[in-house]
């Protein structure tokens, strides 16, 4: 997939002012002060490479959302990267205008400037055609003192908006160095697999996921999907299991229950494919206890897998050539039901066989949690729903807007 799109590879960046959109936006306190990411480490080893190659860089990102208390500006955002780039990294607080662009037309050769948070330009936030975005203040303005555009925001790459997809209609444009690591190795998993290719799927978004079995299973490119969690809970309630009151409940309240009908349609199409749990553990004065799924206590919490169903899913995952696992399979923060994903996640790292992939938000707490080798995992995502919708097979703008401007530049 990556060979749709030129990389950095593709130009020379020497005296060249190029314009970096990368997606450091980063957990926040409640003071409001900035805690770092593995995902601003990354970038910053891109913008790093850019200002190395003697480029003049200036780098696009956002913070937050309008509304939302972690709304920022980027202030905190260039002393991080000051630090990981290793020079300073300058800052804005516009995002375009006379002072940006006079600042950005003062950059010597391997400088680096961050502009102000991107989504304080209303036009970021507009819904539009990709031609109709490259025509928007913000793009125009920018795109007339630069020279190329480098698009590292993988994370984002499933969003439409004016700095993802509208300077790829003006300017010759690349994939970033995260953005390539990102569609490469998840394309091994989503485009052409070695097989059996095998997805664990746990978590408590059952949306999102339930979206990537079903798509996967009707184009064949899946042989197994591993459930758990509220997507486990569905199955279940599919095939006709009684998962008790509680879990009804907590579906009901969270609006879980519509997508049933789906789910039960693509169990009856695909269940042979499908492996549901066939034990749960709950607690019982304290203790762990585990129960089949055929006899279920009808007023307990369910909130992990039981020993039967993790022999069952390491049994899988030991055959799989191909891994993608997504979301705990239980409450994992609370001892007493972390034994499912502990061992599940270590079940996939004993693998070496087959590549394997991870990522979503909970990943990184688990890997360190339960002291499993990261190096062991072929490749940990930054991404969460942008990683979901290209395994997905569904749009990608910010991809498919490069994959425009390496038709144009040829």
């Amino acid at each position: 997939m990556a060979k749709d799109f030129l990389t950095m590879d593709d130009f020379d960046f020497s005296n060249k002012t190029a314009l970096v959109r990368v997606d450091i936006n980063c957990p926040v306190d409640d003071k409001g002060m900035l805690m770092e990411s593995e995902r601003l480490l990354a970038h910053a080893a891109t913008i790093k490479e850019l200002s190395d190659k003697g480029a003049r860089v200036v780098v696009l990102a956002h913070q937050g959302r309008p509304g939302d208390k972690d709304f920022l500006p980027l202030q905190q955002h260039a002393v991080f990267l000051s630090k990981h780039v290793g020079k300073k990294v300058e800052y804005v607080d516009t995002v375009y205008g006379p002072p940006a662009l006079e600042k950005i037309q003062l950059l010597k050769p391997g400088d680096v400037l961050l502009l102000e948070n991107v989504r304080y330009a209303e036009e970021e936030m507009r819904d539009g055609s990709p031609d109709e975005l490259a025509h928007t203040p913000l793009v125009q303005q920018l795109s007339s003192v630069c020279d190329v555009f480098v698009n590292d925001a993988f994370s984002a790459a499933h969003r439409g908006q004016a700095s993802l997809v509208g300077f790829a209609y003006v300017l010759p444009s690349c994939a970033g160095r995260v953005m390539q690591a990102e569609v490469e190795n998840i394309s091994r998993v989503a485009t052409n697999p070695q097989r059996p290719n095998v997805y664990v799927l746990g978590g408590a978004k059952p949306d999102d996921v339930y979206k990537l079995m079903k798509n996967n299973l009707d184009n064949g490119k899946v042989d197994k999907v591993l459930v758990s969690g509220v997507l486990g809970n569905l199955v279940l309630l599919s095939k006709g299991v009684d998962v008790g009151k509680k879990t009804r409940d907590f579906l009901t309240a969270k609006g879980f229950d519509k997508i049933l009908p789906k789910v039960q349609e693509t169990v009856r199409r695909h269940g042979g494919k499908i492996v549901a749990p066939v034990d749960l553990a709950y607690e019982d004065v304290g203790q762990r206890k585990e129960a089949p799924v055929s006899n279920l206590p009808p007023d307990k919490d369910f909130k992990d897998i039981g020993w039967k169903t993790i022999e069952l899913f390491k049994k899988e995952i030991a055959a799989a050539k191909s891994l993608y696992l997504k979301g705990p399979q239980g409450v994992f923060e609370e001892p007493l039901f972390e034994t499912g994903s502990r061992e599940t996640m270590k079940a996939v790292a004993a693998n070496q066989q087959a590549f394997s992939l991870m990522g979503g938000g909970h990943t990184e707490v688990a890997l360190q949690k339960f002291g499993i080798d990261k190096s062991k995992i072929s490749y940990v995502s930054l991404a969460g729903g942008a990683l979901l919708t290209l395994l997905a097979g569904e749009p990608m703008p910010a991809l498919d807007a490069l994959k425009h401007a390496a038709q144009r530049q040829k």
